[in-house]
């Protein structure tokens, strides 16, 4: 198995190999790259579509040595899928975890034609002359759970459209488990909706119609064969899903995850939730990245995978375009390092100085490296920051919602603890007064309330036939029910009218 650590490179170059579309990828810039080219500080990593390999399962005796490992698991593959042997297949494997089992060790293994890999990367090559990695895509999604873009430990199912390809992914506890091409690419989508429809579609135009408009579109017609055709497509799904959970002795499913290349598709969740009982999430991620623009789940995988740790990741290159090695670990690389310690031991002292000059050299390029190794570790913390931020935000918007919903509940709490206790009080106030008016024989002809934040006043307009009655009262209250009121009138005076005596006794709640 092939690996190159990515990180001692400056640039990340991710390669849709099935629509030649290049992204280039520092720090956390990412920008579509039109007329790409090969450069010794660029790592190249691409993938291969679910369609283009074969994928099983095979355990092997723990007994067997590590070296003897990829042997081994070769010859049993071709015997128990009965491969060709007059094909050399391209086979990598990834081990699952198989704690219970003392005796044997559980593989992943994917299989790929050579043919297929050299007519999918032609066009790619001819323009960059090497690739360093070439990865399946279903294990690209491990990245999601080592960036905690997707987090729990329960069965999450990802589902993904592109042009040439429709892949289903399982996986279970942040493991990869199963993956299947579905049948329904963007190309097999449109065939089948020009069948339905009965007359041709540019293909442009449909693939404009489902990234724009999807299953709202007004077009009645073309909105009645896209309803058929996205039901037989969520048909299958529902098929592949059932076995998958049938075969891998699988309960439920936690949660579903829907994209494709164009974005997000109008009416997908309704279908996800009518033929499968789930509520679909989309398949777009906040990865941490600068774009203008929708870029593609795959490219924006391609490039968080490269920045992942080796040992957290799933580790597997297809490639066969690799870089040539070192020119001192050539053959003409060799005869010149032969060639070069013959002068040095002809010409000596000369070469003492030329050595001294070259330990210099060699000291600077050891400086230059470490700086390279700690920028990128520095770019790598930058993204990740980015990315812990950007999930603050999300988390903050949902503590201030909760924020909004508390006051306005306790708002509203506050105002019926106001009527429940305010309400009373003032009943109160006024069935005592009434208890002491009679017994000073002093009447009431009207009652007025106010309040405001400072206080409350009660207003009671007081009548009786002689002035001592009103005086009375208000002497007697002012000295046995100043605890919580305070009393006062600023007149009596004489009604001719009625012949009685009138004043306004003012109450104040202190």
């Amino acid at each position: 198995m092939d690996t190159i650590d990515p990180k001692a490179y400056d640039t990340v170059l991710s390669i849709n190999p099935y629509e030649n579309t290049f992204y280039e990828g520092y720090g956390t810039q990412l920008a579509l790259q039109r007329d790409p080219a090969f450069g010794k500080k660029q790592f190249a990593i691409s993938y291969l579509n679910t369609n283009d390999f074969i994928t099983a399962q095979i355990a092997v005796s723990k007994n067997i040595p590590e070296e003897d490992l990829a042997f081994v698991i070769e010859t049993k593959i071709y015997e128990e899928l009965a491969l060709d042997l007059a094909i050399e297949y391209s086979i990598d494997f990834v081990e699952i975890s198989n704690e219970g089992d003392e005796k044997e060790r559980l593989f992943h293994v994917f299989i790929v034609d050579p043919i297929v890999l050299d007519e999918t990367f032609a066009n790619v090559i001819s323009k960059i002359q090497y690739i360093d990695q070439i990865i399946p895509v279903p294990l690209l999604l491990k990245s999601l759970y080592v960036y905690e873009l997707v987090e729990g430990y329960g069965a999450h199912c990802y589902i993904y459209f592109q042009e040439n390809d429709a892949f289903f992914t399982l996986y279970n506890n942040q493991e990869f488990i199963y993956t299947k091409s579905l049948k329904y690419s963007f190309v097999e989508m449109h065939e089948r909706f020009c069948e339905l429809l009965g007359e041709q579609v540019d293909f442009e135009e449909f693939k404009s119609l489902l990234s724009n408009e999807g299953l709202g579109t007004q077009n009645e017609e073309y909105q009645k064969y896209l309803i058929k055709l996205f039901g037989e497509l969520f048909l299958h799904i529902n098929d592949v899903l059932t076995y998958a959970k049938r075969a891998y002795d699988i309960d439920a499913i936690e949660e579903i995850f829907i994209g494709s290349q164009l974005g997000a598709i109008v009416g997908l969740d309704e279908y996800c939730q009518t033929y499968l009982g789930f509520e679909a999430k989309a398949f777009d991620f906040s990865y941490g990245f600068s774009t203008d623009a929708y870029v593609d789940q795959i490219h924006q995988l391609m490039q968080i995978y490269t920045q992942c740790d080796e040992a957290l990741r799933y580790n597997s290159n297809f490639s066969i375009y690799h870089r040539p090695p070192p020119f001192f670990q050539r053959q003409s690389g060799k005869l010149l390092t032969v060639v070069a310690a013959s002068l040095v031991a002809a010409f000596a002292y000369p070469v003492t100085y030329w050595t001294l000059s070259y330990a210099e050299s060699v000291h600077k390029t050891m400086l230059e490296k470490t700086y390279k190794e700690t920028h990128i570790v520095k770019l790598t913390r930058e993204k990740t920051i980015n990315l812990k931020l950007a999930q603050k935000a999300e988390a903050q918007k949902l503590l201030d919602a909760e924020n909004q919903l508390f006051a306005e509940r306790k708002a509203t709490l506050t105002k019926i603890h106001e009527v429940k206790v305010g309400y009373p009080m003032k009943g109160s106030i006024v069935a005592s007064l009434s208890s002491d008016l009679n017994r000073f024989k002093v009447g009431l002809s009207d009652i007025l309330y106010k309040q405001n934040e400072k206080q409350k006043v009660f207003t009671f307009s007081l009548i009786a036939s002689k002035d001592k009655e009103i005086t009375d009262l208000l002497e007697f209250l002012t000295k046995n029910r100043t605890k919580h009121f305070h009393y006062n009138i600023e007149s009596i005076f004489f009604d001719e009218k009625d012949n009685v005596y009138r004043g306004d006794l003012k109450v104040v709640l202190k």
